[in-house]
């Protein structure tokens, strides 16, 4: 078969090589691919761009006809679309393996799930120009000779394409939505754009073909279904969330969902607080969902803090025996802790958590844009969980000595390096223990502070008055407090941490809590914990910060020795 009709575009030494174009001045630049429907102006504003940025410029229409020495129309009429897209993602793929450039597109390609993948994987920065169907529309006048538009409306061809491609578009990195404005203008705005653009960082937790993404950055919500989309099995969804947090962040999520034709089938919200993650509140949820009319493709997107994520998690972990599942959390203690490894489920009387499943979310989307609503209260808990990853690790509790207090004063660095390091440490844990089955260590080790914390929730009944995070910043006081008393560390250390504890305005002993506890009663709570093994209570301790371990060794009168001096009641 002739080089033309297979377009057997990888015998690239035979073609004509374009002109030289000067380097950028910047050697660690990417290329810049620009998306988009026909008549967005890719070409128009993609010229522009590469002289502002010192870039070359190449079309990819342009060098597909180069290398197969025909028209496109001639191609399509040939040898049909698939033998087309398949040349085009050659081309693509060869140009972005080269120095940095911009590229523009054509309209179907980045729809090409094939060349989308390697346009990703090359790591060039994705831009789509956004216009409405009126703008498209005047700026496609007179192309009516162009094979889409013989014989046909312009309007009703491009209402049909935007819905078909814009779900695809909106996987790209940069968003900018182009008006009637000129050229000139779009590109500078075009060029602030991505000088202001924060890419998000991905951290994988590795589960082999479970494996998935933890996503940190800002204005994720807004970008929220072309970074859902592709790891979904349907566009449809069910969304869970609070009547706290739908009002702040729904909107916004609604928002970026329909954007990538993500239908909603159902947006269900439960009150806010730890009582909302009960049975019967789980049994809402799962008839408003099933009620709905989802079915075993539909994902379950919970938008909130962790007691949304264990609700919502431990209901797509149930419904119809597994759905799949999507966390975007919007506080700082479900972003650093709960939204990351699976754990799904709700409290009993007898305790926290203690029905449930592990269900893996297909992806995690951590807007760090959504702390900025946080009340310093839910802030500071959320924080706890930083500073349980701290000691756990060694040098992330050096970073929060020296700037916890910034995080917990919402400075934005300092919560995106909080978020950043706890994930990245979480995940390594759990895909090393996924379902906390290590016999010594391992995921139990994220319990750090958590036998001591569980049994003060629980036995002040859920009703807000202790937080998750301030009754774990309590445990990790005492768990401080008895790794000392048993001889594994310093007389110092809990002296140590009890005082960062206590300087970013959390409580770390019993007494701080405005009300009382009886060591009977914690006692009781903490000898029914899930992580107890054979009848035996079962502890995180520590030798240092970035030393700890488990262990079920702990006389019982020890830790009744120690609540009693902590302020519990005897």
């Amino acid at each position: 078969m002739s080089r033309n009709s297979a377009l057997d575009l990888p015998d690239e030494d035979d073609l004509p090589s374009a002109p030289a174009e000067p380097s950028p001045p910047d050697a660690a630049a990417r290329s810049i691919v620009l998306v988009g429907m026909p008549g967005a102006g890719k070409t128009a504003i993609g010229k522009r761009l590469a002289a502002r940025l010192g870039l070359p410029f190449r079309d990819a229409d342009a060098e597909i006809e180069i290398a197969a020495g025909m028209p496109i129309t001639e191609i399509f009429a040939r040898y049909g679309e698939p033998h087309f897209r398949d040349g085009e993602r050659r081309v693509i793929t060869r140009l972005l393996a080269g120095p940095p450039l911009v590229l523009a597109t054509g309209g179907g390609a980045f729809a090409d799930s094939a060349t989308r993948a390697a346009i990703k994987a090359s790591g060039a920065v994705t831009l789509w120009l956004r216009c409405s169907l009126p703008t498209l529309l005047r700026r496609v006048a007179g192309r009516e000779h162009r094979p889409m538009f013989l014989n046909a409306d312009p309007a009703e061809v491009l209402q049909r394409l935007m819905a078909a491609r814009h779900p695809f578009y909106a996987e790209a990195d940069v968003i900018v939505t182009c008006t009637d404005e000129s050229p000139e203008v779009t590109t500078h705005r075009v060029q602030d754009t991505l000088a202001a653009t924060v890419p998000p960082r991905r951290l994988p937790v590795g589960l082999g073909e479970r494996t998935y993404d933890v996503v940190v950055g800002p204005g994720l919500l807004a970008r929220a279904g072309g970074l859902i989309g592709p790891v979904l099995p349907a566009r449809r969804v069910v969304v869970v969330t609070d009547s706290a947090v739908a009002p702040l962040h729904l909107p916004a999520l609604r928002a970026g969902l329909e954007a990538a034709g993500i239908a909603i089938l159902a947006e269900i919200a439960v009150p806010p607080g730890e009582a909302s993650k009960d049975f019967s509140r789980l049994q809402e949820v799962l008839e408003g969902m099933l009620g709905a009319g989802v079915d075993r493709r539909t994902a379950v997107v919970a938008l909130g803090g962790g007691v949304v994520g264990d609700l919502a998690g431990f209901a797509a972990a149930v419904a119809m025996r597994g759905l799949p599942f999507v966390q975007v959390p919007t506080t700082l203690l479900a972003q650093v802790d709960s939204s990351v490894g699976g754990k799904t489920g709700v409290n009993l009387k007898a305790g926290k958590n203690l029905a449930g499943a592990f269900h893996q979310p297909r992806i995690v989307l951590a807007d760090t844009d959504t702390l900025a609503t946080l009340p310093l209260r839910e802030l500071r808990a959320g924080y706890a969980e930083v500073a349980k990853h701290g000691l756990l690790h060694g040098p992330l509790w050096d970073w929060c000595e020296t700037h916890g207090a910034a995080a917990v004063a919402g400075e934005t660095g300092a919560l995106t390096h909080a978020v950043l390091e706890s994930c990245r440490l979480k995940a390594s844990v759990v895909a090393a223990d996924e379902r906390e089955e290590s016999a010594e260590g391992g995921r139990a080790l994220l319990n750090l502070g958590h036998t001591f914390g569980h049994a003060v929730e629980a036995e002040a009944r859920f009703d807000g008055t202790v937080l998750h995070g301030e009754a774990v910043a309590i445990g990790l006081g005492l768990a401080a407090s008895l790794s000392a008393r048993l001889g594994h560390c310093s007389q110092e250390w809990p002296s140590r941490v009890i005082a960062h504890l206590t300087t970013v305005g959390l409580p770390a002993r019993i007494a701080d809590l405005p009300r009382r506890f009886t060591i009977e009663a914690l006692m009781g709570r903490m000898s029914k914990d899930k992580k107890n093994r054979d009848g035996r209570m079962r502890f995180v301790l520590m030798r240092g910060a970035g030393d700890c371990f488990t262990s079920s060794d702990v006389p019982a009168e020890a830790v009744t020795a120690l609540l009693r001096d902590e302020g519990a009641l005897g």
